[in-house]
């Protein structure tokens, strides 16, 4: 039976970058999905690279700084190697803040007047106290199917439809994976099952699935807005919503926060809520189309920070709870993990996400 070095539970973003790190460390990994690989929270995701934004648990901008500044390398050696284009935007963020904020020295953040909020985006209607933000943004499907390109180059072997029952053991140590059809065995497991990480035994990871209704926008032919420069250039946030441009000309609304369970429907009046919360921010939406609507089940905690680090078993480690952040995130997170796999420690303390504070 063949062993790998480590094998990966869930094929998000977050155990996909992580395949990719351990991959190019020269590591034998297989990535076991419940589903299809980056269809669930991924495929839902809005894309802000928000290490910048004010609401930020303090704990996780240490993680976020490191996260956000690998971006740029992250996308571009990601790009040459799966030969796919990823649409990542660096116009930055205008933040509606509804209190003034004093920015922190050297994060380029910076208050704006009305009169420059007009000239950088003429169409936005000016509410509360607007900030520059120098952050960054990308298309998350774009980024999976990148992703998934490139370890299938790498030969990295891709498991789909096939839900982990359980973590195996032997004499306290992690050995490998159990699922209703195979075993796989390994030197070491990764729990990146996001909502879906308490379901494997023997550790219930207290990951649970906080729902989130998403919608995307565009204008038309023919209607107004259709043949015009386009209605927005920076990634909006505001107390209605956020807004995220593509360079397709979509651009995606989000979101609701929802305890729902498991339950995925989308519901036509959180939608046209959405849609009319983007109107309260450009009036222009008015005349956009729907093209999409969308939910997805992002991983929360009870503290609403990662669980990243070793747990009680020897072998077993957790790379899951990103909450809203997963996009964000998911670089810094594999870069980190992939460093204590490796070497036993990180160039970044993800000690305040260790699965320790849960007993665990």
């Amino acid at each position: 039976m063949k062993t790998w070095d480590v094998v990966l539970i869930g094929g998000g973003v977050i155990g996909l970058s992580l395949a990719l790190e351990l991959s190019r460390g020269g590591a034998d990994v297989a990535v076991i999905e419940r589903g299809e690989p980056g269809r669930e929270a991924s495929h839902a995701a809005g894309g802000m690279i928000a290490d910048l934004d004010p609401v930020l648990p303090p704990e996780l901008r240490p993680l976020a700084t490191f996260s956000a500044r690998l971006y740029p390398e992250f996308v571009r050696l990601l790009q040459d190697e799966s030969g796919h284009k990823i649409d990542f935007r660096r116009d930055g963020t205008i933040d509606l803040l509804e209190h003034a904020i004093a920015p922190e020295p050297g994060t380029g953040v910076r208050s704006l007047s009305t009169e420059e909020v007009r000239v950088l985006e003429p169409k936005l209607t000016v509410q509360g106290f607007p900030y520059f933000m120098p952050e960054n943004a990308i298309d998350p499907r774009d980024l999976v199917t990148a992703l998934v390109l490139a370890l299938r180059r790498r030969s990295v072997e891709i498991v789909n439809g096939s839900p982990v029952q359980s973590v195996l053991t032997e004499e306290g140590r992690a050995t490998g994976v159990q699922t209703a059809r195979a075993r796989y065995v390994a030197k070491s497991v990764v729990n990146c099952a996001g909502s879906w990480a308490p379901q494997i035994a023997p550790l219930e990871l207290p990951t649970r699935p906080v729902k989130g209704h998403m919608v995307a926008l565009a204008f038309p032919a023919g209607t107004p807005g259709a043949d015009q420069p386009p209605v927005l250039r920076h990634v909006i946030r505001s107390r209605w919503c956020y807004i995220l441009p593509r360079s397709t000309g979509r651009f995606v609304v989000g979101s609701t926060v929802e305890p729902a369970g498991y339950d995925k429907t989308v519901n036509t009046y959180r939608i046209q809520r959405l849609h009319h919360a983007a109107t309260n921010v450009v009036a222009e939406f008015k005349e956009a189309r729907i093209l999409e609507a969308w939910t997805g089940l992002r991983p929360g905690t009870p503290d609403s920070l990662p669980i990243l680090g070793p747990t009680s078993i020897d072998g077993y480690f957790a790379c899951t709870g990103h909450y809203r952040d997963g996009i964000l995130l998911a670089p810094g997170s594999a870069r980190a993990l992939a460093q204590v796999l490796q070497t036993g420690r990180s160039e970044i303390d993800i000690a305040p996400f260790s699965p320790s504070r849960f007993n665990l």
